[in-house]
């Protein structure tokens, strides 16, 4: 018996858009087999609960009482932990504008738990959201620290990184940040965001190597038919559009417009949580700014703009479900196969052969019971 071989069996798994009744072998923290396994091997018998891929959250602040810009290895943990128990098996840290040095630290922290065997969901990344932000549409950026585009800043963040910066979100009117990304766009998934930009502009960040809109519809120039601005060229261009489904940053009109506009292939659902996530009613902090979460959304105390969300990812699933009317085998890719591709995670998102072996079980309300990340279970209900 091969002790790092698992058979997951007994329950309807999700394979290319549907729901099979067959076993998955995972070996070794892959999947080796779909269909067929071995004599004695291990098995989870799944007693007709629905496994999926783990789900993937690619823009999120922090939860489980940690901020990602206050994050050491230890809150880094945290935050995985907290994640795996909402069925996430990968994640990017977000890491809000701050200032060099304070960005240089919070990368190296996160380079370093990266580095250690992991716990609960795997960290496989970070998302810088600014400093390269407008600042008409600064959201919680600290305006004193948004800046030009710059080339070099950015790579001096990447060599810290190890490389592992894999998204970043940019506004297209600053000065410098369209000539910016046609720089990096080769280095890192570019997103635009936290901008006014006109349409032609936005086009040409677009034209230069950008891939993604981040929140759409938040903190962005919304549309006017003679004028439609950012938010014309992203619905336009074949470009992915995240989505925040807590039902506050968008109305499920809106998301079900979204849909239609751009294909249920080009969007992403991400939380944008903060610390607060989990956790109930109360005082928190998003980088440098002072949050209040009341009936739980999340409010900058200062001047009331929404400040991220307190949403989880198996909430954004259930969510989803609820918005469009449509089965859990329809809304899954929003968080599992679009975000990998968006970033470039060939072997995750999906239960393929060759991918890797991450896992969320499901029960009937969408509600996660256990979470498998390389093989090996991380978090039981």
């Amino acid at each position: 018996m091969n002790m790092n071989e698992l058979l997951f069996t007994n329950g309807p798994i999700y394979i290319e858009g549907r729901f099979q009744e067959v076993p998955v072998l995972a070996r070794d923290g892959k999947i080796a087999a779909i269909g067929t396994f071995p004599e004695g091997c291990p098995t989870v018998d799944l007693k007709g609960k629905r496994l999926v891929p783990g789900l993937l959250d690619i823009h999120t602040h922090g939860g489980g009482g940690v901020d990602v810009n206050a994050a050491g290895e230890a809150g880094f943990e945290t935050i995985s932990r907290f994640f795996s128990a909402q069925g996430v098996t990968g994640w990017l840290c977000s890491i809000l504008t701050d200032s060099e040095e304070r960005t240089l630290h919070i990368i190296g922290e996160a380079r370093r738990f990266m580095e250690r065997p992991p716990v609960g969901a795997r960290l496989l990344g970070i998302h810088l959201e600014g400093p390269f932000l407008a600042p008409a549409y600064k959201g919680a950026m600290p305006e004193s620290l948004l800046r030009a585009g710059d080339a070099s800043l950015f790579r001096r963040y990447q060599e810290a990184a190890g490389g592992n910066i894999r998204y970043i979100t940019v506004a297209p009117e600053v000065p410098g940040v369209v000539e910016m990304i046609g720089e990096i766009a080769g280095e890192v998934t570019v997103a635009i965001g936290h901008s006014g930009a006109d349409y032609e502009t936005a086009i040409r960040a677009i034209d230069a190597g950008a891939r993604a809109a981040t929140h759409t519809f938040n903190a962005m120039g919304l549309f006017h038919q003679h004028r439609p601005a950012i938010m014309g060229a992203v619905l336009e261009r074949d470009v992915y559009c995240e989505a925040i489904c807590d039902g506050r940053h968008l109305h499920p009109g809106t998301v079900r417009m979204l849909l239609a506009c751009k294909g249920w292939d080009r969007v992403v659902a991400v939380t944008d949580s903060i610390q607060a996530a989990g956790l109930p009613d109360g005082n928190y902090k998003l980088g440098v700014n002072d949050v209040i979460v009341e009936n739980g959304d999340a409010l900058l105390a200062d001047t009331r703009v929404r400040a991220g969300s307190t949403l989880t990812a198996q909430q954004a699933l259930r969510n989803l479900a609820a918005f469009t009317g449509a089965g859990v085998e329809r809304v899954l890719p929003l968080l599992t196969e679009n975000p990998a591709r968006l970033v470039g995670f060939a072997n995750k998102g999906r239960i393929a052969i060759g991918c890797d072996a991450d896992f969320a079980v499901l029960d009937e309300d969408l509600s996660v019971i256990s979470t498998y990340v390389a093989g090996e279970k991380v978090w039981q209900r």
